[in-house]
């Protein structure tokens, strides 16, 4: 994550201000409010990032074995993000494994599957729950988000129930990635019978 150098200024002084407490002007209220809010909202593009390098690696490994170069750069690209393999993209290693890129992210993903589990089992043992979702960063006691109603859960509709007119339906894979069309064949000559 990036900061500008505004951004910056502000959270030297709200450390400052942290450290040596002092009455804040609303100026310096303002500012600690807007780069909280842009923290959030690095933090949510980072997640619909992750979330969007997923879904395009799963792509690619459901296309094997014709996608190959592709899924190995993406699985790389994953694995420097912090993915955890699956089980699904082991299988599809071993069975690439004739190729050197494959053979040594299978041995890389089989030692990061491995330490997974470890930690998975040990955090049972210990009687640890799973961490929760990362709640709103506040930034100050009693700042905007003290003002609005906390967010409730939304509870999915029913299959037949009627949609109101402002929701929109889940697109279908076939609206967001349609079907490549194949290129006409040029048109044969006819012969006049004559």
């Amino acid at each position: 994550m990036a900061f500008s150098a505004d951004e910056l200024r502000v959270l030297r002084r709200a450390l400052a201000i942290a450290l040596h407490p002092m009455p804040l002007s609303d100026e310096d209220v303002q500012d600690c409010l807007r780069l909280a809010g842009s923290v959030d909202e690095a933090v949510g593009e980072a997640g619909r990032l992750r979330a969007f390098l997923l879904a395009d690696l799963a792509r690619y490994r459901n296309a094997l074995p014709g996608s190959v170069t592709g899924y190995l750069e993406l699985l790389q690209d994953a694995l420097a993000a912090g993915y955890d393999p699956r089980p699904d993209d082991l299988a599809a290693l071993r069975a690439l494994r004739g190729r050197p890129l494959a053979a040594t992210l299978l041995e890389r993903c089989q030692v990061l599957a491995e330490r997974s589990v470890r930690a998975r089992l040990a955090g049972r043992s210990a009687g640890l729950a799973a961490p929760g979702p990362r709640s709103r960063l506040l930034a100050l006691p009693g700042g905007r988000a003290a003002d609005r109603e906390p967010d409730r859960p939304r509870t999915p509709a029913a299959p037949d129930s009627p949609r109101k007119p402002g929701d929109r339906p889940m697109p279908k894979p076939s609206e967001v990635f349609p079907p490549r069309r194949r290129p006409a064949s040029p048109p044969s000559e006819e012969r006049a019978a004559g």
